[in-house]
């Protein structure tokens, strides 16, 4: 499919596109990812028809625009999130030639790596709700919808939505750059993990990290942190904290909200023997679903790092 043919012809019919190849219709949601009954109670909406001045991108993209919906396609919502880190890879698979406001015809497009090269994919911007909710990812400003449509154009490229439903942090990386991703485990880590985190930052790496169990079942533990989730690593720093130095790594969960409640947490007296120059710096105390650790306490609490970066 065209993007431009499509659009110019849309325009020229006064039409708004209506894609039968990822139709409007229970085949693009998978047979199985809803109980039946529920299958039938899905409408399709066009952000026109849910906001009265929707916005493909507003004030610039981010992280926090985030929040992931009732599909478990965290794995690739904490490559998304890493991705808003590095605006030259987010511009690649986000067109800038689209939007709401100039030539509007309800047809977007996006671009993923797939075997080797880039690959266009053509979405009209139906997106499906249940019960008035978002069932995709939820924009967190109502009029912005760059997150839902891009799901959407990769929910296409796999057949349906249901078969993100379950995936790899790993592939999600390499699909939207292109680059090379390499994994660690956390059970028998590498002896200078800090110095590869601190690195890999500096080095504008994409980097996340994800917990053991099973992904269908999203256990919560009293700690704050999910079994059988993908989370995206946003900051690597060394701090002078007491007499010496602390590594500290800086998370988000793509659910938008639920932190670590440990040490250096949001809240936690650690914050309280740091300068307060770096304090002002690094810390934002919010549920937004950020926030930091030790070094130590996230090989314990994770079991994969995933790096991703243009070159090895």
């Amino acid at each position: 499919q065209d993007f431009k043919d499509l659009r110019a012809l849309c325009l020229s019919q006064g039409l708004l596109f209506e894609d039968a190849t990822f139709p409007a219709h229970i085949s693009s949601i998978g047979p199985t990812l809803l109980p039946e009954h529920q299958l039938g109670q899905i409408q399709w909406r066009r952000p026109t028809e849910l906001h009265r001045n929707p916005y493909l991108i507003m004030d610039g993209t981010s992280r926090f625009d985030i929040m992931q919906g009732e599909i478990g396609d965290c794995w690739m919502l904490a490559a998304l999130g890493s991705l808003t880190l590095r605006k030259h890879f987010l511009e690649n698979v986000v067109p800038k030639d689209q939007g709401f406001q100039d030539d509007y015809a309800g047809i977007f497009h996006f671009r993923f790596w797939q075997y080797g090269e880039w690959v266009d994919v053509v979405i009209d911007d139906r997106l499906p709700f249940l019960n008035g909710r978002y069932l995709s990812v939820q924009p967190r400003t109502s009029s912005e919808f760059w997150p839902s449509l891009l799901e959407k154009a990769y929910a296409k490229l796999h057949g349906s939505y249901q078969n993100l439903n379950g995936g790899y942090l790993s592939d999600a990386l390499v699909d939207f750059t292109g680059g090379v991703q390499a994994q660690f485990s956390l059970k028998d880590p590498p002896p200078d993990l800090e110095e590869i985190l601190k690195a890999a930052d500096k080095s504008r790496c994409l980097m996340g990290c994800s917990t053991s169990g099973q992904s269908n079942r999203n256990i919560e533990l009293r700690n704050g942190i999910v079994q059988g989730h993908a989370y995206t690593i946003t900051g690597a720093v060394k701090i002078p904290y007491k007499n010496g130095w602390k590594h500290i790594i800086r998370i988000w969960n793509p659910w938008g909200h639920g932190e670590w409640k440990g040490p250096w947490s949001d809240n936690s007296p650690q914050w309280d023997r740091v300068e307060p120059k770096y304090r002002e710096a690094l810390l934002r105390n919010k549920d937004d679903g950020e926030f930091w650790m030790s070094c130590k306490n996230f090989q314990e609490q994770f079991s994969w790092l995933y790096i991703c970066n243009n070159t090895p």
